[in-house]
């Protein structure tokens, strides 16, 4: 059955949204036990304006990054997609959040190696994970048992 484009960004929200949860606050955590990072994962501190936990925002900003992918990866075949969605995940939001967030909040623009590095695995990680979960949110009908 052929899905609407509607919900097919709406999985991809929900994708996005899980991803940052899951997979890349995951990988997040694993870096701070690993002393990769200073701070750890599901940061409750609300951010401006609304006081927001930086958390939830990231994972909104996730959802909006996973309709961003999956309309730009829909026509790729079920083999590549999951390689393009690591690519993706790790070129696109780490290059935005450098050169274009960065700047509008008021940062510096840090092209140091390790930090892009570091940005391009974990978000990495989320574009994988994003296109795992709408894979799996896509066919929800596949993983009920049988005689339901």
């Amino acid at each position: 059955m052929k899905q609407s484009l509607l919900w097919q960004l709406l999985l991809g929200f929900i994708a996005g949204f899980l991803g940052v949860l899951i997979f890349h606050q995951g990988f997040l955590l694993l870096a701070y036990f690993l002393g990769w990072v200073p701070r750890p994962p599901y940061d409750l501190t609300g951010t401006p304006p609304l006081g927001v936990p930086k958390v939830i925002s990231l994972a909104f900003w996730g959802g909006i990054w996973g309709i961003i992918m999956v309309a730009a990866l829909r026509r790729s075949g079920t083999g590549t997609r999951l390689w393009l969605a690591f690519l993706f995940g790790g070129v696109v939001p780490t290059l935005a959040g450098t050169l274009i967030v960065a700047p509008l909040k008021g940062l510096p623009i840090l092209l140091q190696p390790a930090r892009l590095a570091f940005g391009f695995v974990i978000n990495g990680i989320w574009g994988l994970g994003t296109m795992i979960f709408r894979g799996v949110l896509e066919r929800p009908q596949a993983y009920r048992p049988s005689g339901e």
